[in-house]
C-alpha cells in the first residue's frame, strides 16, 4: 500500500529539440517537506509545471494518490484523463507563487475565498468563515478588506499561503516562495508556512535554487540536466529550531537540570571567567595513543615545584 500523495514515473518533456525532462521519476510521500533544487535550466521548473498540470508530459505516468492523471499508451506517449479527472486532480494540490499572483482588484478575503465559492461551490458563509480563520492564523485578521497593493511583500505572500491552504489540499507546491522577500521576512514566512502545514497535515514541495531555503526541508531532491541526481534525507532546520524553542521553554519552566545553561548562554565556568577578567581553565588534552577518552592531564605549577 503506497503512501504517495503524488507520483511521477519516467516523465519526459521536450520543447522542440530541447529535451528538458529525461526519464525523471519522483515520489512525494504524505507528510514530506521536500525541496527540489538544482541549477537554472536543470528542469526543476518544468517538473513543477508538469506535476501541477500547467504543462503536459510527452511521456510518463502521473498520479495523485489513487487518481491516475495520465499514463503511457502502447506507443509510449502520455495520455491524460478526461475533464472530470483533471478537475479532481486540481483539488488535491495548492500553489504558492514567487510573485504572489493575487488578483489586484480583489480584497484579501476575496483572494482567499474566490476559488472555494466559484470552483468548489462551497456555500458563501462557510467559505468566508474559513477564509477569515486562515487570515487570523496568518496574522492578517485586520487586513481582509484591503487590496494587495496596500500590503507589504511578506503580507501578500501570507495571503498566497492562506489561499493555497484554503481548499485543504493533500500537497502544496511552492515555487521560490520567498524569492522576492528580504532575509528576515523569508525566515518569518517559512516558519509560518511549515508550521501551518504540519498543523494541517499537508505535504509540502519547495522548488528553489537557494540551498539555504532547501535546508527547511526534510528531504532534498537535486535535479540536473533533466534527471534526478540525488534524493536524500535532510535534517530540517525548522525541526532544529523547534527543538531549541522547546528546550528554552523547558529551561524557563525549571524543567532542565540546574547545571545546564540556558539556551544561548555560555557555560557557567566561561561566564565566571569573563566576569572576573580571567581565562577559563584549559580543557584536559586527550591522548588518543592510549585509547579514546583517556586524559593526559597537564601538570600544574604546584606539581612542578614539588619536583
Amino acid at each position: 500500500m503506497t503512501n504517495a500523495v503524488v507520483e511521477l514515473a519516467h516523465g519526459k518533456k521536450a520543447f522542440g529539440d530541447n529535451e528538458v525532462l529525461k526519464d525523471i521519476s519522483l515520489t512525494v510521500n504524505a507528510g514530506d517537506v521536500l525541496a527540489v533544487i538544482g541549477p537554472s535550466g536543470g528542469g526543476k521548473s518544468t517538473l513543477l509545471r508538469c506535476m501541477t498540470l500547467l504543462e503536459t508530459l510527452d511521456a510518463g505516468d502521473l498520479s495523485y494518490g489513487d487518481l491516475v492523471v495520465c499514463s503511457n499508451n502502447a506507443e509510449g506517449r502520455a495520455v491524460y484523463g478526461d475533464k472530470a479527472t483533471i478537475a479532481e486532480a486540481k483539488t488535491r494540490y495548492g500553489l504558492v507563487f514567487q510573485n504572489f499572483n493575487l488578483f489586484p482588484h480583489y480584497t484579501v478575503l476575496q483572494n482567499v475565498t474566490d476559488a472555494l465559492i466559484c470552483v468548489q461551490k462551497m456555500p458563501k458563509d462557510e467559505a468566508l468563515a474559513r477564509g477569515r480563520d486562515l487570515l487570523a492564523k496568518m496574522g492578517l485578521a485586520d487586513k481582509e478588506a484591503m487590496v494587495p497593493c496596500d500590503l507589504s511583500g511578506g503580507q501578500q505572500q501570507r495571503v498566497g499561503i492562506a489561499r493555497a491552504f484554503a481548499a485543504r489540499p493533500k500537497v502544496v507546491f511552492a515555487d521560490e516562495p520567498t524569492g522576492n522577500l528580504d532575509t528576515k521576512t523569508t525566515r518569518e514566512i517559512m516558519e509560518l508556512f511549515l508550521n501551518f502545514s504540519r498543523q494541517q497535515k499537508i505535504t509540502i514541495v519547495l522548488v528553489t535554487h537557494d540551498r539555504n531555503l532547501a535546508n527547511y526541508a526534510d528531504r532534498i531532491v537535486t535535479i540536473m540536466d533533466g534527471r534526478v541526481v540525488k534524493d536524500a534525507a535532510n535534517q530540517s532546520l525548522f525541526d532544529v529550531e523547534k527543538e531549541e524553542a522547546a528546550r528554552k521553554a523547558a529551561w524557563e519552566n525549571d524543567q532542565l537540570p540546574p547545571q545546564e545553561p540556558a539556551p544561548g548562554e555560555p557555560p557557567a565556568e566561561e561566564q565566571k571567567a569573563a566576569n572576573e577578567g580571567t581565562e577559563p581553565s584549559a580543557v584536559p588534552e586527550v591522548n588518543t595513543a592510549f585509547g579514546e577518552g583517556q586524559e593526559n592531564e597537564k601538570q600544574t605549577p604546584a606539581a612542578l615545584e614539588e619536583k
